[in-house]
């Protein structure tokens, strides 16, 4: 059994596989200061939620973009699993070139989703990634990642706008029926939802107008599905595309 972790900067998906099958998937809070021991608490449940326990797990792929937790996950599987896990990061082997300035810039999750969608598709395309922030990232026809753009998240600017003007109240991040609100919780909707997918729209024209409009548009994340609904400009939804990606990047890497 293979277990993939994704370690993002607000959530943490965990998955396991037997073979290609992905058994189950979970997805908890981000928290430094979660020990090493915490989490085998945690993955002993998801396991016997399975079935399984711990000694049929043989395996584990990380793709982590927070370090202190990356440390405690690692020492998770000396102290408990008895092998060292494989890492996203330098020499890992990818089979994407990296066609950018500085390479070990490029955050562990937007290689992964490059290198899962490209596998799926085999197309150039735009992967969009709806977490903390939201990442654009493109990967040309033969398979070469070109870069991409990086935008706060739809709730870091609701956060931003509460936090720093003092008579703004939280609202719920849903879609007004018009654009002009006509109360201020209408207006922030408004701003918000209706903002960001002009944000989400316009960009996704700029990189087509660059790099060419032939660009399948491929959108992961937890806020995937629900811009998804509200715009006809991405193409397919594919919630478990980081998971996948940490699963083949597993098989290159391990000689399985």
């Amino acid at each position: 059994m293979l277990a993939v972790i994704d370690v993002g900067n607000t959530h943490t998906v965990i998955g396991l596989y037997r073979g290609d099958k992905l058994l189950d998937n979970w997805r908890i809070s981000t928290a430094t200061e979660r020990t090493r021991d915490e989490y085998i608490i945690l993955l002993q449940e998801f396991l016997r939620s399975l079935g399984s326990d711990r000694c049929e797990v043989g395996g584990m792929m990380i793709s982590c973009v927070v370090p202190p937790v990356l440390n405690e996950l690692l020492g998770l599987a000396r102290k408990y699993f008895h092998f060292r896990p494989l890492v996203v990061g330098p020499g890992i082997k990818t089979g994407l070139p990296i066609l950018l300035d500085n390479p070990r810039e490029v955050g562990a999750d937007r290689i992964v989703n490059a290198v899962a969608a490209y596998q799926k598709y085999r197309r150039a395309m735009i992967i969009i990634d709806f977490g903390t922030a939201t990442t654009f990232d493109c990967v040309s026809a033969k398979g070469e990642y070109l870069g991409g753009v990086i935008a706060p998240g739809m709730h870091i600017s609701m956060e931003a706008l509460c936090q720093r003007a003092s008579k703004l109240p939280r609202v719920e991040l849903v879609r007004p029926r018009e654009v002009v609100g006509k109360n201020t919780v209408q207006c922030m909707q408004s701003g918000v939802v209706y903002g960001y997918l002009s944000l989400v729209e316009g960009l996704i024209e700029r990189i087509r107008g660059e790099l060419g409009h032939d660009l399948l548009v491929v959108a992961t994340g937890g806020l995937a599905r629900v811009v998804e609904k509200e715009t006809g400009a991405i193409d397919e939804v594919d919630d478990l595309l980081t998971l996948e990606g940490l699963k083949y990047l597993y098989n290159l890497n391990s000689n399985k």
